[in-house]
């Protein structure tokens, strides 16, 4: 991973063999970055995506590594749990095949070629803090 600061934005490249999330938490402890907007895209052989079931409150993950995938779209946000940075990314994919995508929550993805990101940092700072009615960690502020 290489990236450059540029005042609020932090431009980020993730390297081949790579695992994307891991990447991005390991930058923002670096950082400091307490709350940021994430964009992206780049190219994975192994995804994990998963999609959250409300009535059960689970997530169903999928792993897809048959072949190399375009993420077509990475976006989502980070913010911070108990005081450690919190990573919160969708994710669109794409087969070579190019009639087959699939999103969900971004679990992992290890990246393939390259992966180019962009952190929007914001001044200011969100937490978040498990909700038993919905199931998950939702912001609070």
């Amino acid at each position: 991973m290489d990236y450059r600061r540029f005042g609020d934005k932090i431009v980020v490249r993730i390297d081949k063999g790579e695992e994307l999330c891991e990447k991005v938490l390991e930058l923002a402890g670096k950082e400091n970055i307490r709350l940021a907007g994430v964009t992206g895209l780049g190219a994975s052989n192994d995804v994990t995506l998963g999609v959250f079931n409300t009535a059960s409150k689970v997530y169903h993950k999928t792993r897809y590594n048959a072949t190399d995938y375009e993420l077509g779209s990475v976006t989502g946000n980070l913010s911070t749990m108990d005081g450690k940075p919190y990573l919160h990314l969708h994710a669109v994919i794409g087969s070579p095949v190019m009639d087959e995508c699939h999103a969900g929550h971004l679990n992992a993805a290890v990246i393939s070629a390259t992966c180019e990101l962009v952190i929007d940092v914001i001044d200011g700072e969100a937490g978040r803090k498990f909700s038993d009615e919905i199931g998950l960690n939702l912001y609070e502020f």
